[in-house]
């Protein structure tokens, strides 16, 4: 990863949430919250709000109680100080992720499941009175392997518009996700043997949320979850979850998708990643190393097994994966298993209406994968791990459009049509354009980067404090333009949180947000968020579909080369963004990426 852009990583996770080390918070009396688990108190935080921090939601999932559902958390009798976060859960470290530490070397840990809390300054006297504000609940993304609620401040937003803002840990990466028969012969319940633990926690700390929300001023039956890319995956998979029936009444997804998969997969011992594959590595290892008697034998005790692999160490059991250059490791997530979700595909539940059908936003940003292409080396040359160059600006530009373009047609356009003929004008789209980024190192930040993926949290939570990487991304020049859509798009969501409609925001007075329309072609369907000297925030009409938009390469001229096409293919394929690996090979393409130096 080129340093500037590892700079501009650590800069924008901190801009979206306040930075990774906030200064010691002190107990202050005004937070005593008597909660049914026990007391506690938090601190006076950033932008005058109350905050609470590292408050536990359930048992850690430890020892025996690795992969299973989650357990309640004890309870305690004395005051409980909530000053200080949490630790992270088990993850490699990751600029990406807000998580320190040496490259390749996990961090974290099992004892994670905890949750942060913001509130306005809310007096004795209000809570007294049965104050309840709406509820927004936070999950981060990291590709669901890495990240923290570290990065994340939600005074701001909590303050501005008299709201509850919750950011929630759960487990990461094969903690989180993880399905082998050895697990399910020793499950005590059929949520212990869906592999979907991660998913569980998220559910848990919702129930969490209901019994205890109303102690910090917040409305139980006023729950809005909203998520930024894996964030907004699993939101996804909440709508679609019959355990999070009533637990939340809005959502929104951030730059999410619908990219699940089947139990099979997960336990496929020919697919790369999956648990069955790590597992017999591990017990070749084993093996090999005198710890084993027989591989046959240890497959065949189910049960043996299961204690064994609840008994290797955190760490180890993360070092059997490979991490990439941003932390995260590939492996089977979100699975099918017919309890937690169901199994069909999501995309067909949402046409049958088989979810939860809430108000819904869904968004993308105009440049997404820009984020991701910057660190492909056949794109971009990266000399002295500083200063990058794109090699051929016509292709990067060419193939980060249609690759940002197939994010919003399978994460925003395509799952709002199906959930609009489904629940009627509750529908809400949006695509974030902002891109008035600097020059850095003689390097057109707006070329290389754009309204790339994640840009848009910083203006949500309305915190663009990095300390001293601060000039990277928001200078001088910027300032007015940018504070002033973050402005709005606090407003927007916190309208959404109020009432269920975004609409003209909380003071009524911005340009109309107007549901997804389906009455003619050309009619409104999302609102673009940008500056004044970008356009404006307005709405518009042009919706990308996922094989029109692969029928459109086909016939665009600016290829010139079947070659040029298959590397789009391949960059889709790469990255999980709308073409299938038998997909890539019917468009006639076998080669793997081919090389686009110039």
């Amino acid at each position: 990863m080129g340093i500037l852009l590892l700079a501009l990583a650590v800069g924008l996770s901190a801009a979206a949430c306040g930075r990774s080390q906030p200064p010691k918070l002190a107990p202050a009396a005004d937070t005593l919250r008597q909660l049914p688990a026990g007391p506690v108190i938090g601190a006076h935080d950033l932008y005058g709000s109350y905050g609470w921090y590292g408050i536990p939601y359930a048992a850690p999932p430890v020892g025996d109680l690795r992969w299973r559902a989650p357990r309640p958390a004890a309870g305690w009798s004395t005051v409980r100080q909530s000053t200080k976060r949490g630790a992270p859960c088990m993850q490699f470290p990751s600029p990406f992720g807000g998580v320190p530490g040496k490259r390749g070397r996990p961090t974290g840990s099992e004892d994670c499941l905890v949750l942060d809390i913001w509130t306005p300054p809310l007096s004795t006297n209000e809570l007294e009175q049965g104050t309840r504000l709406p509820v927004m609940v936070w999950i981060h993304g990291g590709g669901n392997t890495i990240g923290s609620t570290q990065l994340y401040n939600g005074g701001h937003l909590a303050t501005a518009h008299r709201l509850v803002v919750i950011a929630v840990q759960y487990r990461l990466g094969p903690f989180g996700w993880f399905r082998h028969p050895a697990l399910r012969s020793t499950a005590a319940e059929e949520l212990d043997a869906s592999g979907n633990y991660g998913l569980l926690d998220l559910i848990a700390a919702l129930q969490w949320v209901q019994r205890n929300i109303a102690a910090f001023g917040g409305d139980p039956g006023n729950v809005t979850i909203f998520g930024e890319s894996a964030g907004g995956t699993n939101v996804f998979a909440l709508l679609l979850s019959p355990l999070a029936h009533g637990l939340f009444h809005r959502a929104i997804v951030q730059s999410g998708g619908l990219r699940f998969s089947s139990p099979e997969r997960g336990e496929d011992p020919t697919e790369p990643h999956s648990s069955a594959r790590v597992i017999a590595d591990w017990l070749g290892r084993a093996a090999t190393s005198g710890q084993l008697e027989s591989v046959e034998r240890a497959h065949e005790d189910l049960p043996n097994l299961a204690a064994r692999l609840r008994q290797i160490p955190a760490s180890e059991l993360l070092s059997l994966y490979e991490p990439q250059d941003s932390g995260m490791i590939r492996m089977p997530l979100l699975f099918r298993d017919g309890v937690v979700l169901p199994r069909e595909e999501a995309i067909v539940l949402l046409e049958q209406g088989r979810y939860h059908q809430v108000p819904v936003i869904l968004g993308t940003n105009r440049d997404e994968m820009k984020l991701f292409f910057s660190q492909v080396p056949d794109l971009v040359r990266w000399r002295l791990w500083l200063f990058p160059r794109i090699r051929d600006v016509r292709l990067y530009e060419l193939f980060s459009e249609y690759a940002s373009k197939m994010w919003k047609a399978t994460g925003a356009d395509e799952p709002a049509e199906r959930m609009r003929l489904v629940q009627g004008p509750s529908v809400f789209v949006y695509r974030f354009d902002w891109d008035e980024l600097p020059r850095r190192f003689g390097v057109d930040l707006g070329m290389l980067l754009g309204a790339a993926h994640g840009f848009e949290i910083p203006f949500v939570f309305g915190h663009f404090d990095l300390g001293r990487a601060s000039g990277l991304l928001f200078t001088r020049e910027n300032e007015p333009g940018r504070i002033a859509l973050s402005q709005a798009m606090m407003s927007y969501w916190a309208e959404f949180a109020w009432h269920g409609n975004p609409a003209r925001g909380r003071e009524r007075q911005l340009p109309l947000w107007l549901a997804w329309d389906e009455a003619e072609p050309d009619s409104a369907k999302f609102i673009i968020f940008d500056t004044q000297d970008g356009g404006g925030i307005r709405m518009a009409s042009d919706v990308v579909r996922r094989l029109e938009l692969l029928d459109r390469v086909e016939q665009d001229p600016r290829f010139q080369s079947q070659s040029e096409r298959c590397s789009l293919y391949w960059l889709l394929t790469e990255f999980g963004r709308g073409l299938s690996v038998e997909e890539y090979r019917r468009r006639g393409c076998s080669e793997p990426l081919e090389r686009v130096r110039r």
